[in-house]
């Protein structure tokens, strides 16, 4: 079987499993050549278990229009907010802290995040999410 040609590979953040075609996720879809309502269904069935939780997506398009796209886990900030309990990180982190982190939470996260992180040690991915964590305003404790 031949290679199929491909137009263009695009990068998206969407919720898991409620996104919708309206901006700017539609729009993006479209200009790339992607059918929003095909895509947004296949996404929501493949993302249903994250449910809002905001992921990435790589999409490849070919030449005959069809598509294929992987789904990255959640940002980092993204699992550090969750992981401490805040609505958001601090305006001002070097002043105001808005939450606390365990180091085993953050060795959870790195795990999850591992094959998207570019540390060679577990340590390594985890220093990454504390730096991550007091950039927000979020002690790290042990």
């Amino acid at each position: 079987m031949a290679k199929k040609e491909i137009t263009s590979v695009f990068k998206i953040v969407a919720p898991g499993g409620t996104a919708t075609p309206a901006p700017p996720i539609g729009p993006a879809l479209g200009a790339n050549g992607v059918n929003p309502g095909q895509f947004i269904q296949q996404f929501n069935a493949a993302t249903a278990q994250l449910k809002g939780t905001p992921v990435g997506v790589v999409i490849t398009v070919y030449k005959d229009r069809s598509f294929e796209f992987e789904v990255k886990s959640p940002p980092a900030a993204v699992l550090v907010r969750k992981a401490a309990g805040v609505e958001k990180g601090s305006g001002v982190p070097n002043k105001t802290k808005v939450g606390k982190v365990t180091s085993a939470q953050l060795r959870e996260i790195a795990e999850e995040k591992g094959k998207e992180l570019t540390g060679h040690s577990t340590e390594a991915m985890m220093r990454t999410i504390a730096g991550t964590a007091r950039s927000m305003g979020i002690d790290v404790i042990d």
